[in-house]
């Protein structure tokens, strides 16, 4: 069975409760600190799987992407680092992520299990009333990422797509200032495989330090992966950071939010495309929706297209993930049409309505179930050609029976 996409790196339980108070000692309320494994809570094996049995937890990273493409019907992998235990040889958060994604029909041959250190785990302060405290993420084995070890699992697999979670959370993974990551990609590229990678915000309060200008290191090892990458989009907030850092100093208050998204992906493309003989989509999302440039084969640039997403009828659960779920639609949509992709002759605007019909079933879906809203790749796609704006949730529901 051949697989249609390989999903690397972040394997993470995310554990919420309004019992993790200490995570405001180590970040913002709003915000994502990367920690320290020596400073992880020592918390028993028993707790951190009567808090899984009680359903505080879901699982992260990958667990926001796989098992969203692997319901559409295609045949996806994780390659991730898990922690050795009691539980049938993984620790309990890892048992509980391996579980996860077999019972959506994950492929999980390619786990390494780490001897020494634990799954990655994220604690989420719930702090209620809608007001969402911190996030302290410990990456723990996600920081002994190894290359070489998932080069193997790569050419065993031999997938379409190859894309890494995430540059800037793991010190192995990030290692070398970014040039092993960046090496990794383009070996990938030329296996003929199609690569995307998404970074991650290490900080709270954007808004902040998009106003001050300030820079953010992590950012910086985008330098050598953006020219390997085919696919990279990011968020509005985001991509102001990332420039930010990358750039020169851009008055974003000057402008309206559509000027400022435009003026990010030409800054990007310009910077990091150059000539090239491959086809290259690179984006921006936004609350309703994305935008999108793309380059051809030959060298031709076309888009810096807005799409407004049609699905966004209905109340949001939860916006965590929403970023990773807009992916698992563009990829499975690009690993459906990969000839058509390579070719130059994608129906680019038509890929980016996939990705935001996935995110909108993602982020209203119970958290008990955040798979539950993802149906078949046909029926999704009857849905993204009706053209037809749903007014109500029910509706887009109904239309996807």
């Amino acid at each position: 069975m051949s697989t249609d996409v390989f999903i690397l790196n972040t394997a993470v339980a995310d554990f919420r409760s309004s019992e993790f108070k200490f995570v405001e000692k180590l970040v913002v309320p709003g915000g994502l600190a990367k920690c320290k494994t020596d400073y992880m809570p020592d918390y028993t094996q028993l707790q951190y799987k009567q808090w899984i049995d009680k359903g505080l937890v879901t699982a992260g990273g990958p667990g926001n992407s796989a098992p969203l493409i692997a319901r559409a019907g295609l045949n996806v992998a994780v390659g991730v680092n898990l922690g050795k235990g009691d539980y049938d040889g993984l620790d309990a958060q890892g048992r509980f992520f391996s579980d996860v994604m077999t019972s959506n029909n994950v492929d999980m041959s390619q786990t390494f299990v780490h001897p020494e250190l634990p799954t990655g785990t994220t604690f989420v302060y719930e702090k209620g009333a809608k007001e969402r405290g911190g996030i302290a993420y410990f990456p723990n084995a996600n920081n002994d990422f190894d290359f070489k070890y998932f080069k193997s699992a790569v050419a065993r697999l031999n997938p379409k797509i190859v894309y890494y979670m995430y540059s800037g959370l793991s010190d192995k993974g990030d290692a070398n200032k970014g040039r092993d990551l960046a090496e990794f990609i383009k070996w990938s590229r030329r296996q003929g495989i199609v690569t995307i990678v998404d970074s991650h915000t290490l900080t709270g309060k954007p808004q902040k330090l998009i106003s001050s200008g300030t820079t953010v290191a992590e950012y910086k090892l985008l330098i050598p992966l953006l020219p390997e990458v085919d696919l990279f989009f990011t968020s509005s907030d985001e991509g102001k950071m990332i420039e930010n850092t990358l750039g020169a100093p851009h008055d974003w208050a000057a402008f309206d939010e559509n000027e400022n998204n435009l003026h990010f992906i030409n800054f990007l493309t310009e910077r990091f495309w150059g000539k090239n003989d491959r086809t290259r989509m690179f984006g921006v999302t936004v609350g309703n929706g994305a935008y999108e440039k793309h380059m051809l084969p030959d060298g031709k640039v076309e888009g810096l297209n807005r799409i407004e997403s049609r699905f966004m009828a209905g109340d949001v659960v939860d916006l965590v993930g929403a970023g990773d779920s807009f992916r698992a639609g563009l990829i499975t949509y690009i690993a459906r049409n990969l000839d058509e992709f390579k070719a130059g002759r994608l129906k680019f605007a038509e890929a980016i309505q996939m990705g935001n019909l996935f995110a909108a079933l993602y982020i209203k879906a119970p958290l008990g179930d955040r798979y539950i809203n993802i149906k078949t790749y046909e029926k999704m796609l009857n849905v993204v050609r009706s053209e037809a704006i749903y007014n109500s949730f029910d509706e887009l529901m109904n239309a996807l029976k």
